[in-house]
């Protein structure tokens, strides 16, 4: 036998050692990736970091749930203050047009009765009623008091709708019809969702924040505007997600629909540019606020 064979044979056999080594490794990096990717969805935007169950400004600290601290970033359309991330009072324009209502929605089947509806044009807030514009309507004496998390820039909740409708008379608008805001999220090619067909990720709204899928834990919503990726095409946030929102009741009734879904919803369906809720206008839920509408 040649003296140099058992030289080669050991190079060989370390060669093979590497290789299966390298690949033990690439496999575990892989492995790692993935588990990461499935348990840390990307649920909130650039300038907002995951906090428990919350979606807070860069820098902020959680404390007994809510974002504390003056932040260093936030969501692309809240400014910083020293209360946390803060929406602007904006307005969007909503063009007029035919809403048309139906069950193309295979989940809306028996559910969605078909209608065509006409809608004027009109203005809607960009931003759900958070706790510091209700409080001001508080502080001058038109709008009852209700609870308030401590965080000025979350999403009222806990509202009936005639204390809804109570602070958009003080704005100076209404609540909107529940079909300019079924309007508003739809639009003339009715949307599935508020900012599209596809695509109900955790990115795109505050929803399954309770048990899940998006978090864990939550009691509340969150800031309003913190999800920038679910705009509509007008400019309006939160349609879907965080507060469902409470529509104008009919004259008379003691019911009224919210829509949109909330923070607590688990499935993705309650996000449906045609789901609501019919409920006693006097009905007073965490998961439940509201936005105004003006005339157009």
């Amino acid at each position: 036998m040649s003296p140099r064979a058992p030289a080669g044979a050991a190079r060989h056999a370390g060669r093979l050692v590497l290789g299966a080594a390298l690949a033990a490794a690439l496999v575990a990096l892989v492995v790692v990736i993935a588990r990461g990717r499935a348990e840390q969805p990307a649920r909130c935007a650039a300038g907002m970091v995951a906090l428990g169950p919350r979606c807070c400004g860069e820098g902020q600290r959680l404390e007994a749930g809510r974002c504390t601290g003056r932040p260093r970033r936030c969501a692309s359309a809240l400014r910083q203050d020293d209360t946390g991330c803060v929406a602007p009072e904006q307005r969007a324009f909503i063009a007029g047009g035919t809403l048309r209502v139906g069950p193309g929605d295979w989940e809306a089947q028996g559910v969605v009765p078909r209608r065509e509806v006409a809608i004027a044009p009109f203005v809607l807030d960009a931003f759900e009623i958070d706790e510091r514009r209700y409080g001001a309507c508080v502080a001058a004496g038109a709008c009852g008091a209700v609870p308030f998390s401590g965080e000025p820039s979350r999403a009222v909740a806990g509202v009936t709708a005639d204390d809804a409708a109570r602070f958009c008379a003080w704005a100076g608008g209404r609540l909107p019809t529940r079909d300019e805001l079924g309007w508003a999220a739809a639009g003339p090619a009715s949307r599935r969702y508020a900012w599209g067909d596809t695509g109900a990720v955790c990115r795109r709204a505050a929803w399954g924040l309770k048990t899940g899928p998006c978090g864990e834990g939550a009691v509340g919503p969150e800031v309003v505007g913190s999800h920038p990726d679910g705009v509509s095409p007008d400019g309006v946030y939160d349609l879907a997600g965080n507060v469902a929102e409470w529509t104008q009741p009919e004259p008379g009734s003691t019911t009224a629909e919210a829509r949109g879904g909330s923070w607590a919803d688990g499935e993705a369906a309650a996000l449906r540019s045609w789901n609501r809720r019919e409920l006693d206008r006097a009905t007073r839920s965490p998961e439940i606020g509201f936005r105004c509408a003006y005339s157009g």
